[in-house]
């Protein structure tokens, strides 16, 4: 009850902005239709900065954003703040947000580890910040989206990253086993305000909207305390950054489209599908020269390649050739899994076992429903063997060497010679967890009985 009321006020409260009273002073009001979307032409988009203040528009932001959560920004706000923020004060925002004035305020830098190996830095708006970002992406994304290539599957609504990986299937089905796979160098750190903005104004003629894009791009970033400005990039964090990349990257799909060749990208993961190597290493050169010289973004050579599919990894899987390509996991996935999995089943965190499944199983629902995607059942049933042999060595390290471990292990149902063997073995917990002994104490219906879920389909 107490959040359904909270959400009758934040509309009052909206109504009551769109007609400049105070909040809760008035009824709802009547409801203004969404304007229909020009999809290309900046014409008609001169009153952009009305429609993101729509209230069916602002409420669908508020929502997104008390659902994606997050952290603080600059202004220590939280998201469960900002609703009665809003309340008192939205008003004020909205009419800065119509003449033009609202100032964003600046990210607060964060690192965090990359998969593979280094840091990745992030940049969080506050809380206010993400709502308005939220706000105008969705209305510039119901304008833009249908203009894309469809070749474009990152940050989209429909697509996804399963979308993306059963193109790059389909084009090696058809006999394109060469793939030109571009890494952009630092994509996200590097993309030219000016270029961006060039792009936006072909689609935007509303002065508000292009002033308040740049102001988000040059809020400045606060790391140590100190603020520094931004003179180029989309800082990753903020719900407008998707959009604007995948905006500023349709120049490249354009591109490629026009010379007609095969290709998938993803964010800034673009992968193309030739028929041999010469022509590969041909389009990584003219394809380098363009996103130079048009986009002003560099190709990272170290880690771009013409090569093989199976040779290369795309959003986390690789292919291999049977009868026909089929679907794999990439050894890299494979091997961040296991660390994080040895990490959640470490023998010396002293947690009980209900605690590390409980963990492991959040882990483990979430991987597989990405992963599951691959085509390799062998793999993900051998994974469910090790894990419940990490798990088998888990328990075993926690009992006392000795009579205790013969008492356990009779106590589950072994016979006294198994036990005895086992129990006065010298050998460590990772050999003795696939004994017979071990594993009929602890069979695979134990596990499934605290809920441990399987990542091979049963």
């Amino acid at each position: 009850m107490g959040r359904a009321r909270q959400n009758n006020q934040m509309l009052l409260a909206f109504a009551a902005g769109e007609r400049g009273e105070a909040p809760g002073t008035g009824g709802e009001g009547t409801e203004r239709p969404m304007t229909k979307p020009d999809t290309e032409s900046p014409a008609n988009t001169e009153r952009l900065m009305e429609e993101v203040c729509e209230r069916e528009n602002l409420w669908q932001a508020l929502k997104r954003v008390r659902r994606n959560q997050g952290s603080p920004g600059v202004d220590g706000m939280t998201v469960e703040e900002i609703g009665g923020y809003l309340k008192e004060h939205w008003p004020a925002i909205r009419a800065k947000l119509l003449t033009g004035a609202y100032k964003p305020q600046p990210v607060k830098r964060v690192e965090i580890p990359k998969p593979g190996g280094g840091m990745r830095k992030l940049g969080i708006p506050t809380v206010l910040d993400r709502f308005i970002q939220q706000a105008v992406m969705q209305t510039l994304q119901r304008r833009w989206d249908p203009t894309f290539s469809e070749h474009s599957h990152g940050f989209r609504p429909g697509r996804s990253a399963h979308g993306a990986v059963a193109t790059a299937q389909e084009y090696l089905r058809q006999g394109h086993r060469w793939v030109v796979d571009i890494d952009l160098e630092k994509f996200f750190d590097r993309v030219n305000h000016d270029v961006l903005m060039s792009r936006v104004a072909r689609r935007v003629s509303d002065k508000r909207m292009l002033r308040l894009l740049r102001a988000f791009l040059n809020a400045g970033v606060m790391e140590n305390g100190l603020v520094s400005p931004t003179d180029e990039g989309t800082p990753q964090g903020g719900p407008l950054s998707p959009l604007l990349s995948n905006l500023l990257l349709d120049d490249l799909d354009r591109e490629l489209q026009r010379r007609g060749l095969r290709f998938v990208r993803y964010a800034d993961d673009c992968n193309i599908y030739v028929r041999s190597e010469r022509a590969g290493h041909r389009v990584m050169e003219s394809i380098t020269r363009f996103l130079d010289s048009r986009l002003r973004l560099r190709v990272n050579q170290e880690k771009s390649a013409v090569a093989r599919p199976w040779d290369r990894k795309f959003l986390g899987f690789s292919f291999y050739l049977h009868s026909e390509p089929k679907r794999r996991i990439a050894p890299q996935a494979l091997g961040r899994f296991k660390e994080r999995v040895r990490e959640l089943t470490r023998r010396t965190r002293g947690d009980g076992l209900a605690q590390v499944v409980e963990e492991l199983s959040s882990y483990l629902l979430g991987w597989r429903g990405y992963f599951g995607f691959c085509q390799t059942p062998r793999v993900l049933y051998n994974l469910d063997m090790w894990i419940r042999r990490r798990l088998r060595a888990a328990i075993w390290k926690q009992w006392p060497p000795g009579h205790t471990r013969f008492a356990e292990l009779r106590k589950r149902g072994v016979s006294i010679q198994w036990a005895a063997l086992v129990a006065g073995s010298s050998r460590g917990p990772w050999h003795l967890s696939r004994s017979p002994a071990v594993r009929a104490a602890f069979p695979t219906a134990y596990f499934d009985s605290l809920g441990l879920p399987h990542l091979a389909a049963r």
